[in-house]
């Protein structure tokens, strides 16, 4: 099968929608599938092998000069190809490309009315390139906000499209009226022209289906998966003196369910991208008020995880809050992390928690520390709920609420063979049923549905003619 997907470049930061797409790109090609991973906007960023073409859509440059003056709409080919240069784009990712929604409103409606926008001659690109160079049998657009690609890419190529649902609706609910409005009526005007739609979860599915005014029936729910090697699986069986440790009435010595010296720190860990709206502030807090019932000596916080020019500020003051709850020397902020850093850092940790603010669709460090037997904590919102039920790795607290993610912190903390169950189950289902393999063939599931692959007429012919001599 030759399938187009068109990803999203997020101008140089790691993006949880830029790792599983290329996760799912690679996946496909392993299984003997010709696929076209088209970066937009910037070039992906990823901490694997990056699997996408060698050419960037939609160059931000272009696709911003297009926006702000119509003489750019105009500008001479040479210049336009030079605008849209991987190595310029990556440059100028690299300098603060503005990201904040409340300034692209705009741009972001045209970009979503497709041909009809000012950047019509980016449309023609891609949907040319499609049609007269890879041919493919499918397209896969990576979210919402190009569904205007939709009408253009049939007219012209003439294969379904699919569009995934991966929580643009978080960026799209920032813009500023009137362009919020006007930019979901024309997702919800060009919806109609896609085969179908994909999310990550049940819970996205059915918000996403009211707020693109669509029959939920039309969206295809395909798990996330991640690529496995490297991950170590299982965590050790507790000791029996790492128990008694634990459990004893002194808060001194409570105990490891690792491999981790058991009168090491209690270390809570964080991955993700450093922003408000992953929680980092909720979770400094429910470490303080940890910190006052066990002692402080006891635990760590350990950070890692991208941190943009727009959220120097937010994490500042974080740093902040850190020294004024007394808790400066046992918070540890590691930076952004290779994909061997990451599976070290979870590796040396003893419980994951993210925070979202927000409901998050997806949460692939739920996936990752659970691949390495690292329980988790999370919100009950969102994609997580479904997440823990499926893996039985964590525990829920409720949002927003400080005690509540102290007291499941605590639990963990005072109950390593709980823990050790958490991890134990959470791989085991991991390593079972959330590889990159597993959604990959997900994915050719729902693809099938539009796509004969080659041999599908012989094995439907036979099973006719068994049918027959039966």
């Amino acid at each position: 099968m030759r399938i187009a997907y068109i990803t999203a470049g997020a101008a140089g930061m790691y993006c949880g929608s830029c790792l599983h797409d290329n996760t799912l790109a690679a996946a496909l090609m392993a299984k003997g599938h010709e696929v076209a991973l088209m970066p937009t906007y910037t070039p992906a960023r990823t901490d694997e092998e990056d699997v996408s073409i060698d050419r960037v859509f939609y160059g931000a440059l272009n696709v911003f000069l297009e926006q702000k003056s119509a003489v750019f709409r105009h500008i001479p080919e040479p210049l336009h190809w030079l605008l849209d240069r991987p190595q310029l784009l990556k440059w100028i990712s690299g300098r603060g490309v503005s990201i904040d929604a409340s300034e692209l409103g705009d741009m972001t409606l045209s970009v979503a009315k497709g041909e009809a926008g000012n950047q019509r001659r980016e449309v023609e690109e891609l949907v040319g390139w499609l049609r007269d160079d890879f041919k493919p049998d499918i397209v896969h657009i990576t979210n919402s906000m190009f569904l205007g690609l939709a009408e253009p890419l049939k007219r012209e190529v003439g294969v379904p499209v699919l569009c995934s649902l991966q929580g643009e609706d978080i960026f799209l609910d920032q813009l500023s009226e009137p362009f919020k409005s006007q930019v979901r009526e024309q997702l919800q005007a060009h919806v109609r022209a896609v085969d179908g739609l994909v999310a990550t979860c049940d819970y996205y599915a059915g918000f996403m289906a009211e707020y693109l005014d669509v029959d939920v029936g039309r969206i295809h729910v395909v798990p996330l998966g991640i690529k496995l090697e490297g991950h170590r699986g299982a965590p050790p069986t507790p000791s029996a003196a790492a128990t008694r440790k634990a459990t004893a009435t002194s808060n001194e010595g409570l105990g490891k369910a690792d491999n981790r010296p058991s009168d090491a720190p209690f270390a809570v860990g964080y991955l993700a991208r450093i922003c408000p709206e992953k929680g980092l502030h909720e979770l400094v807090e429910a470490l303080a008020t940890l910190a006052e019932r066990v002692g402080k000596e006891n635990l760590r916080l350990r950070v890692a995880g991208y941190l943009g020019k727009h959220d120097e500020a937010y994490f500042q003051g974080i740093e902040k809050r850190v020294a004024e709850l007394d808790l400066t020397e046992v918070f540890d902020y590691v930076g952004e992390v290779s994909r061997a850093e990451k599976i070290d850092f979870l590796q040396g940790i003893d419980v994951l928690s993210v925070p979202t603010t927000y409901r998050d669709p997806k949460g692939l460090f739920v996936l990752e520390a659970l691949a390495n037997g690292i329980p988790v904590v999370q919100p009950a919102h969102g994609s997580f709920p479904e997440m823990i039920a499926a893996t039985g790795g964590g525990l829920l607290f409720e949002p927003g609420s400080i005690d509540s993610l102290t007291d499941k912190l605590e639990q963990l903390m005072r109950e390593p063979r709980t823990r050790h169950q958490l991890g134990s189950r959470g791989a085991a289902a991991v390593h079972a049923h959330f590889s990159d393999a597993d959604m990959a063939e997900a994915t050719l599931g729902v693809y099938r549905q539009w796509v004969q692959e080659p041999g599908d007429d012989a094995e439907v012919s036979a099973v006719a003619a068994e049918g027959e001599a039966g």
